[in-house]
């Protein structure tokens, strides 16, 4: 049977263009090349396709010097009979797409809209979901409308602020103290992410924030564990499956930032399997499918908890995780018995259902 061409879309307009590149290498060393045909293509910061190399060490992550997709001369045209074309040459069929990007203009609908247009199955949500799921204000309102526990959070407008900071600065006062996180509404990977322990510190916050996005969420922080499961779109109708917990600890930094995640890997332990009693986590994995409804989720996410003295809160929804051999989400389904070849597959063929 002749294998399926699958284009790896990644790089991208976003802050997280980096990230998307090193996910990009992690797919690049584990897809099953028995299977597939993989068609690298990335996008510049520009917002330009361009024909990407082959090579997982290109891609790797380097922390001194992070890999981005440049132009080289060349680019990809998208056609609407499913081929593309390279300066104008066919360069082909394409069966479907996967794209690895984070951030905007890749995860919030944009790209999947794209797709769309063109007929094209992809990997991972649709347009809905994936904006719903990128912008925070308006997936913690489905989250509350469908039951499921969200931060206390003030939602802020950066044309209100500058008109008038001290209404909002009054619905910031009535989450109840400090500390706060100011948080960029459609941003991920903790780009343009504060910690606030005291107000004088809220402005530069709230500009760092408005740096990423003009709408910002300030939510009180929770005192608690995270944790996070890792979330598969169900076969055939069944149910959808959730991973076992993984926990991060945070060593010797404030919060689980940029740096903490990508690197200053001495700053943090990921444990997997998180220490819970089983009631935890079935409770844990329940709330998960709940979320992933809530936002008519399709193939996969990663959800974030904060496990409290109350119990479980949910921090966030991330629709197209961090996908390196040593990423949570890969790491969450390896531990539950499913290994990051597998892993591809599974969501290659469900795009392609």
């Amino acid at each position: 049977m002749a294998k399926l061409r699958v284009a790896l879309v990644f790089g991208g307009r976003s802050s997280e263009h980096e990230i998307s590149c090193v996910t990009a290498g992690g797919v690049l060393g584990a897809i099953d090349r028995d299977k597939f045909d993989v068609v690298p293509i990335g996008i510049t910061k520009a917002g330009v396709f361009v024909p990407a190399a082959d090579d997982t060490e290109k891609w790797a992550l380097d922390k001194e010097n992070l890999p981005t997709v440049e132009f080289e001369g060349k680019t990809v045209t998208w056609l609407p009979n499913r081929m593309i074309q390279i300066n104008g040459e066919s360069a082909g069929h394409i069966d479907v797409v996967f794209p690895v990007l984070h951030g905007p203009y890749g995860e919030d609908g944009t790209i999947q809209g794209f797709f769309e247009l063109l007929d094209l199955p992809y990997v991972g949500n649709g347009v809905l979901a994936s904006a719903a799921g990128m912008d925070k204000e308006f997936t913690k309102a489905l989250f509350e409308a469908a039951g499921v526990p969200v931060t206390p959070h003030v939602v802020i407008r950066e044309s209100s602020w500058m008109r008038d900071p001290e209404t909002a600065l009054e619905a910031v006062r009535g989450l109840g103290g400090l500390p706060l996180f100011v948080k960029p509404a459609r941003a991920g990977s903790s780009v343009g992410v504060s910690k606030v322990n005291d107000m004088s510190e809220f402005g530069d916050a709230v500009e760092k924030a408005f740096n990423e996005d003009n709408k910002l969420v300030v939510e009180r922080a929770v005192v608690g564990r995270e944790v996070e499961v890792a979330v598969l779109e169900g076969r055939n109708g069944g149910e959808t499956r959730v991973t076992v917990a993984g926990e991060i600890i945070v060593k010797g930094r404030e919060f689980y930032d940029f740096e903490a995640k990508y690197i200053d890997e001495d700053s943090v332990d990921l444990v997997i399997p998180a220490s819970l009693a089983p009631a935890e986590l079935q409770e844990m994995q329940a709330i998960a499918r709940k979320a992933f409804a809530a936002i008519g989720g399709e193939g996969l996410s990663r959800v974030d908890f904060f496990l409290t003295k109350d119990g479980f809160i949910v921090n966030e929804i991330n629709t197209m995780p961090g996908f390196t051999r040593l990423s949570m989400f890969p790491s969450l389904w390896q531990a539950s018995g499913m290994d990051y070849k597998t892993l591809i597959t599974e969501l290659i063929e469900l795009a392609l259902k």
